[in-house]
């Protein structure tokens, strides 16, 4: 049950000064007593407005039925305590601007909304809610060590009811929970499960940073969605967009007929790409309203952690913007130290206030310190520099693919600077961008062999994993949020066979602490052949810097079988296959080794070396029995 304060001045002037971390239980509507009488609170802050009144189900909707007043001094802040108005009502404030207009506003701290078209805001009193999920919560942790594998879901398109309507959060939960645990998969990342008004901006352009959409159901279906997950050992990750917001007139934009959650000039308030309003980072209400949002969704619900979305448009003043259209900082630079100092902030509260969940910073630059204690102190940054290069050489014609060789071992460069998730999310899959089998050059065949390839790349090289719904199974069409992915497919071998090859990388991954153990050290990951562009072979160690145990991985890149080929390994015996992409059962050939015992000749610089049957677009992992 969310907590009810009292407004006082204390209260007020702590939310005010920027240290009121749940505002929530602050502002919104509150079902509660005053007097002995059981009501309903509401609460805005509007410091801008003339005036502010409530309008609702329990008024007729009538703007001159509740006037609300400043509480305890005011601070910006007006209230009303409504003795008629009851849970599961709807309402809006009336707030009458400096200039005299007047626009109907949702409760920015509503719980629960109407389903959309509509835009009202829901009176919700928290029901009681009995978890099952204690032995998660308390051994959950952020996987520094350990293994995440995370399966990005869009709700509303992952699995649709046959009339083409939505699942709600309880119907999908088991269905997700079965289908995320027979892949082997650690976590999940939601997609655009805050309040939204467009389908079509896939959640990204919030109006409610409080609420569940209530596209699946209410708030305590929510946590019977969550809760289930929990019980299969599988983490909840949540996408969070506190760079923008959208310009609805229901929403955050002008809220109080002046800008005030934005930036009042346009040249930091307005994003031109997304015609969307930016946060305003220096004003402590502001950053309690986010801070707040980011705490309920990881106490209250509790989510394992949030992916901040579009990290470099807040962290640079000019992000998007032509010369002449920003502002620089105060030692004119382009960096927003409103921004950064907000980041800093959201990190300390969240690892103080909710042991073991994590927030990653999709940022897309090379902005120093994303992950570390002393810069921004994210647990983890999107590895969006390796994503590019590694689907731009899977793109290539694969005779060109040796003039373009170091672009699968460049992240050894960088890949202990922060801590990665390398992430294969939805923005690479629309757009006209292809699906990622078809991005793939050559035959059905070779374009499936080559997506197992990619994939046990991304499963074997240092850092956590996020791959796209509908991947896993070599999704031919582009995602299209208005429909159920094509589950038939599943029928097919061909497609059926990625998917098994997507379950068992996950089962090695998490099995093998090789794999995942030491993926932020130089200790992790020792290459073996680097620099043979000719043939486009590629072969390392992942190694467990604690325990010492390695396994080998040998790529072959293009579609040429490579039989005895030398591979050069530090320690001689006898080595078995743990996977091989090539496998019948993954839709390949079926390619054999001949001999797994160590040759004595040196090959790439190690004392020993193995001849390997190299198979067409491939990926081997072996160890040392």
């Amino acid at each position: 049950m969310t907590t009810t304060l009292p407004l006082t001045e204390e209260h007020l002037s702590k939310l005010n000064g920027g240290d009121l971390v749940r505002p929530d239980q602050l502002l919104g509507a509150h079902v509660t007593q005053q007097g002995g009488v059981t009501g309903v609170r509401f609460a805005v802050w509007a410091p801008n407005a003339q005036h502010v009144s409530l309008v609702g189900d329990f008024n007729g909707w009538n703007p001159f039925s509740h006037p609300m007043s400043h509480p305890n001094g005011g601070w910006g802040f007006w209230s009303i305590f409504v003795p008629e108005a009851q849970h599961g009502q709807t309402y809006k404030y009336a707030i009458t601007g400096p200039n005299g207009q007047t626009v109907w506003k949702a409760d920015p701290y509503a719980t629960t909304s109407e389903l959309r078209p509509k835009t009202a805001s829901v009176i919700w009193q928290d029901q009681p809610y009995f978890w099952g999920d204690d032995d998660w919560m308390s051994t959950r942790d952020q996987g520094t060590h350990t293994p995440i594998s995370i399966y990005e879901v869009h709700l509303a398109s992952w699995m649709r009811r046959e009339d083409n309507w939505y699942l709600n959060y309880r119907e999908l939960a088991p269905l997700l929970a079965d289908y995320v645990a027979g892949l082997n998969y650690t976590h999940v990342e939601l997609m655009g499960v805050m309040e939204h008004p467009f389908d079509g901006s896939w959640g990204y352009q919030v109006t409610g940073y409080y609420a569940p959409t209530s596209r699946f159901g209410t708030p305590e279906d929510f946590k019977f969605f969550v809760d289930v997950l929990h019980q299969r050992g599988i983490g909840v990750l949540l996408d969070w967009v506190p760079g923008h917001f959208p310009t609805d007139e229901i929403g955050l934009a002008n809220f109080d007929g002046s800008p005030l959650y934005e930036y009042a000039d346009p040249r930091k308030g307005f994003h031109p790409d997304w015609n969307t309003y930016v946060f305003d980072y220096g004003r402590n209400e502001v950053i309690m309203f986010l801070i707040g949002s980011a705490l309920r969704w990881l106490e209250d619900y509790h989510v394992d952690g949030l992916r901040v979305d579009a990290v470099a448009s807040m962290l640079y003043l000019d992000f998007s913007r032509n010369e002449g259209a920003w502002i620089p900082n105060i030692h004119g630079g382009r960096e927003n130290l409103e921004a950064i100092a907000f980041f800093k902030r959201l990190n300390s509260v969240v690892h103080h206030r909710a042991p073991g969940a994590i927030v990653v910073a999709e940022e897309s630059t090379s902005f120093p310190g994303v992950t570390a204690p002393e810069g921004l102190d994210f647990d983890y940054k999107w590895a969006m520099g390796w994503m590019n290069d590694t689907l731009a050489y899977m793109a290539e014609d694969p005779i060109y693919r040796q003039y373009d060789h170091h672009k699968l071992t460049f992240f050894d460069v960088y890949r202990t600077t922060e801590k990665f998730v390398l992430a294969v999310s939805h923005d690479e899959v629309v757009h006209l961008k292809h699906s990622l089998v078809t991005k793939m050059p050559g035959s059905w065949y070779e374009q499936r062999a080559g997506l197992r390839a990619f994939l046990g790349l991304q499963w074997t090289m240092p850092g956590k994993k996020l791959l796209f719904m509908g991947q896993e199974f070599a999704q031919r069409d582009e995602w299209n949020h208005d429909q159920s992915l094509p589950w038939y497919v599943l029928d097919y071998p061909e497609h059926r066979g990625v998917h098994d090859w997507v379950r068992d990388l996950n089962a090695l991954y998490r099995s093998h602490p090789a794999l995942h153990a030491s993926d932020h050290t130089e200790a992790g990951l020792a290459w073996i052949a680097a620099n043979d562009t000719r043939t486009s072979v590629y072969a390392y160690l992942r190694r467990d810097e604690q325990s010492g145990r390695w396994v080998l991985v040998v790529l072959n890149m293009t579609p040429v079988y490579r039989p005895g080929y030398w591979i050069g390994v530090p320690e001689a015996g006898t080595y078995r296959v743990l996977l091989n992409s090539d496998a019948g059962e993954y839709g390949g050939f079926g390619t054999m080794q001949d001999d797994l015992k160590t040759c004595s000749e040196e090959a790439h610089g190690q004392p020993q070396h193995l001849k390997l049957n190299l198979a067409p677009n491939s990926v081997l992992v072996l160890e040392l029995l």
